[in-house]
């Protein structure tokens, strides 16, 4: 079921991708109307749905790699939130500096995280048979 589930995000996320950068922004960010996301984040994020999806959907080792991935990034959002700040400010926006970040940012960073460890511990049960 998981998979299904991150088959339709990733499609989603294929076909909305400018939409997502808004969702991200009004959540996780202050003064986004100060801030100008690169050019080319678009597209990337829509790459990004793109491979979830086939990932999700067709590939059983890349789908893999996809969840072990998922695990890492989640025990680094949940143990080290700040430099979620750092990477995806200088990784969305044109001047990262000017980012104000909202308040709240660093627990739903790390709430992510445990989720994202959490799902990519129950794959890996699922995998080993357990």
């Amino acid at each position: 079921m998981l998979r299904q589930f991150l088959g339709a995000l990733g499609v989603l996320i294929a076909l909305i991708p400018d939409r997502v950068v808004d969702v991200f922004e009004a959540i996780a960010v202050k003064n986004p109307e100060e801030n100008t996301v690169h050019s080319w984040f678009g597209p990337l994020i829509r790459v990004e749905g793109v491979v979830i999806t086939l990932a999700a959907l067709r590939d059983d080792r890349l789908y893999a790699w996809l969840m072990n991935v998922t695990g890492i990034v989640g025990a680094v959002l949940l143990f080290v939130p700040q430099l979620y700040e750092q990477i995806a400010g200088a990784l969305v926006y044109e001047n990262p500096e000017s980012v104000e970040w909202n308040e709240h940012l660093t627990d739903g960073v790390r709430v992510i995280g445990a989720v994202y460890v959490f799902l990519a511990l129950l794959d890996r049960r699922r995998r080993n048979g357990v």
